[in-house]
């Protein structure tokens, strides 16, 4: 039998930002125990894959937290050869991955555009259809989403980086317009992928009430998929002379914290357990999950590549997608849940949303 779906919990603002700030240990097990329930209501013990290609770190943006940024000139570019691409599709769709993320850095020549839209076409038709695929690529042009589009994504991964237009300067040169990004969420709605956002975690001068707003506009813009973690900073970039000394546990428990309030705030979303958690700590994925989070994304990216796409320091590189899906198994059925294969892992959300759309059966 599905589990029912869970009530939402009428969280105020007030409420959220009390939630994320200071708050004594055993009221923070409290919230952990109640985004597991509610987790365990609605979405059950799944946890899907979603496994992660790194397509390029080459990038036209120069964000002023990211390793890969324009003006790094320590990074390796790369491009990886679409048949590199289309062989790490094809050996995770052998092992039971029904999603897949292509990611990269932003990149919008027409050459890239092309690439993407030829990758997407032939993950689709190798695996007849029976592939999800993820895009986070970055603010694009209502086209070139169109494009990709029609040619098979289904989920657009964009994240939205902070709701606060104040803090969004701080991240980001003149030319990088807060505006811009939430046009860009609007138009994938339009299109009809799943949509996918989140927010980095811990930001220098973000504050509890700021994350609060964060996870309102989450709800309030519909989510469908939330991928958020802890900022982490990596040297070579401007914000990171401004991080403060934050003790990784400290950065791991903000990112929690917000992983179980969104869990209870929007019950039917998919949420995942990033990277970012496990650079923090071991354990860090599977304490997302107990938090609330119900999706995983190992990395399938070749090694050779995966050391250059360095957004922030302390990124593990000795995980495998495939090789360690028998570790990854035993992990999570060791915290009660289930890694699923063979699914496509859309979200209950999504499904919903579909499903009923003005009474009638629509298909994504």
């Amino acid at each position: 039998m599905k589990p029912d779906p869970a009530p939402e919990r009428p969280l105020s603002r007030e409420a959220i930002r009390e939630l994320l700030g200071p708050i004594p240990p055993e009221r923070v097990e409290l919230l952990f125990a109640e985004a597991r329930q509610v987790k365990r209501q609605t979405c059950g013990r799944k946890i899907f894959l979603r496994g992660i290609v790194e397509l390029s770190n080459c990038c036209e943006k120069d964000c002023f937290y990211c390793g890969i940024r324009r003006s790094n000139p320590d990074v390796a570019r790369y491009r990886m050869e679409e048949e590199e691409v289309i062989a790490a599709a094809r050996a995770s769709f052998r092992r039971g991955y029904r999603s897949i993320l292509l990611q990269s850095g932003e990149e919008k020549t027409p050459q890239a555009v092309d690439r993407v839209e030829r990758l997407t076409g032939r993950i689709k038709t190798e695996t007849d259809g029976r592939m999800r695929i993820v895009l986070s690529l970055g603010e694009q042009e209502p086209e070139t989403y169109r494009r990709w589009r029609a040619a098979g994504a289904d989920l657009y991964l964009l994240r939205i980086e902070t709701s606060s237009p104040r803090l969004y300067r701080s991240l980001h040169p003149r030319n990088h317009l807060h505006q811009r990004r939430l046009e860009c969420l609007h138009t994938l709605r339009e299109l009809g992928y799943q949509v996918g956002s989140g927010m980095l975690i811990g930001l220098p001068g973000q504050t509890p009430g700021d994350l609060a707003d964060d996870a309102l506009f989450l709800k309030e813009i519909d989510v469908d998929m939330i991928g958020m973690g802890p900022y982490i900073p990596h040297p070579r970039t401007p914000l990171a002379r401004q991080a403060g000394k934050v003790s990784p546990a400290e950065r791991l428990l903000r990112g929690l914290k917000m992983i179980a309030v969104c869990r209870i705030l929007m019950p039917e979303v998919n949420i995942a357990a990033t990277t970012a958690l496990g650079t923090l700590d071991p354990a860090g994925r599977e304490l997302g999950l107990a938090a609330g989070a119900n999706v995983v994304m190992p990395n399938l990216t070749p090694p050779d590549y995966r050391r250059e796409y360095n957004l922030y320091q302390g990124k593990p590189l000795e995980e495998d997608g495939i090789l360690g899906l028998e570790s990854l198994h035993r992990r999570i059925a060791a915290g009660g849940d289930e890694l699923v294969l063979d699914e496509w892992g859309d979200s209950l959300h999504f499904r919903r949303r579909i499903r009923y759309s003005n009474g009638k059966l629509k298909r994504p």
